[in-house]
């Protein structure tokens, strides 16, 4: 990896995530419990001994610079280690960045930096693990111009992707972006090629082929324009991803809409998460504040029958669950679950406090929103949906620092008070 210059392309929006992308680039999305979505890629690159790298910035990043300056400020510059986070600048024109392979394109000047050979293109928004230097390692033996990761996925589900026809030696010969008949792989006709968004290119290859002669169109979209345009003059080859995961099925998440991102995050619960965070030979780094441990208060039999508990979940530093009942949900740091809640199935993000006697389910709950007593979600969807947003498939989704409407009190008279009342 001495001579791989890395980019990550971090600057989407995310619309498919919203609200969870009103504030923040897709990347910086929390995911179970401490960890953001570009940590999964970070530490993919660090592992694979990928350590410089330059991460192109565009949409909302406040909070995305401020945690890869916290978490990952671990290179050495004196060894030639770096990551520097780069917005877009217009160093090209007037536009902003267009598309993937624009940002690269308007971002060619940093190639100069170093002895740099060969260059990695990355995305920040996927949860998965992958040594690049095995990507790396085929792209040298295959001596391609560019090398693009590829995963098996079912025919019947291969719509979504960008799909890449291949011949027995694993060359592209064709590309097409979610097609109806999708081109199967070599040997497994129920099987596709779905591009990953990881590429390695030769430089040289890669700055001809995006800087072009001045008649020819300028190319926005590696998956669109350059992959199309390299086939027949390149040597293109796909990658048969290899999940460093150790499980049966390879995993590799675009968790792009909410019910994807609630899905994965949940299944971190589980008693056998298919994506294993707890492999300490492949471990996913993070940035994490100074918390104190996480607090378990009052016992069933005291204080009325209050009990602190927490039942197939994760909980962070800093949470406190102060005599309420948390069940197969994540919890953030600084948490607080006060007394008689019952939260189930739900991702609380950071700072999120939970009044007394409320009853949550089924939702994703953004950093410091406040839940007043006795509030009640995911029961009542109709009545979610007028102050939240709520996914087709019932997933109640409470945007940052809402400030939500307490529920209306409730009287309750004496039943022979109640009796006089109705006479």
């Amino acid at each position: 990896m001495r001579n791989v210059m890395g980019m990550l392309l971090v600057g989407g929006k995310g619309e498919r995530l919203y609200p969870l992308t009103i504030d923040r680039a897709k990347p910086a999305v929390p995911f179970g419990g401490i960890y953001r979505l570009i940590d999964f890629t970070l530490s993919n690159s660090v592992n694979s001994g990928l350590r410089r790298m330059y991460i192109l910035t565009q949409y909302k990043s406040d909070s995305l610079n401020r945690h890869v300056r916290n978490g990952w400020s671990i290179f050495h510059h004196e060894f030639g280690e770096f990551i520097e986070l780069i917005p877009a600048q217009q160093r090209i024109g007037k536009e902003w960045y267009l598309g993937t392979s624009d940002a690269v394109y308007q971002s060619l000047h940093l190639l100069e930096h170093g002895n740099t050979r060969r260059v990695i293109i990355l995305s920040g928004d996927h949860v998965y693990k992958m040594d690049y230097s095995k990507m790396l390692d085929f792209h040298l033996e295959k001596g391609a111009d560019m090398t693009v990761a590829a995963l098996e996925v079912p025919r019947t589900e291969a719509g979504r992707f960008g799909i890449l026809q291949v011949n027995e030696d694993d060359r592209v010969v064709g590309f097409e972006e979610k097609p109806a008949e999708p081109k199967p792989v070599p040997g497994k006709t129920d099987k596709s090629f779905g591009s990953m968004g990881i590429y390695i290119f030769e430089k040289d290859a890669l700055v001809e082929v995006l800087s072009g002669s001045p008649e020819q169109q300028r190319l926005y979209d590696f998956g669109k324009d350059v992959i199309p345009s390299m086939i027949d003059s390149y040597k293109v080859y796909a990658y048969n991803f290899i999940d460093e995961n150790k499980k049966t099925a390879k995993y590799w998440k675009d968790v792009g809409t909410i019910d994807a991102y609630y899905d994965a995050n949940i299944d971190l619960v589980s008693v056998t998460p298919v994506f294993n965070l707890y492999d300490p030979e492949w471990p996913i780094r993070t940035y994490q504040p100074q918390q104190p441990p996480a607090k378990f208060v009052f016992a069933q039999q005291y204080e009325g029958g209050r009990m602190g508990v927490a039942l197939d979940s994760t909980v962070s530093g800093g949470c406190i669950i102060s005599g309420g009942r948390v069940i197969r949900s994540i919890l953030s740091p600084c948490v607080r679950i006060n007394s008689f809640a019952r939260v189930e199935g739900s991702i609380l993000f950071d700072g999120v406090d939970v009044g007394r006697y409320c009853r949550i389910r089924n939702a994703i709950i953004d950093k410091r929103v406040r839940i007043p007593r006795r509030m009640e979600i995911g029961y009542d969807l109709d009545q979610d949906r007028k102050q939240f947003t709520v996914t087709d498939s019932g997933i109640v989704v409470i945007a940052k620092q809402t400030r939500i409407k307490p529920p209306p009190l409730k009287v309750h008279m004496p039943a022979a008070k109640a009796a006089r009342k109705k006479t």
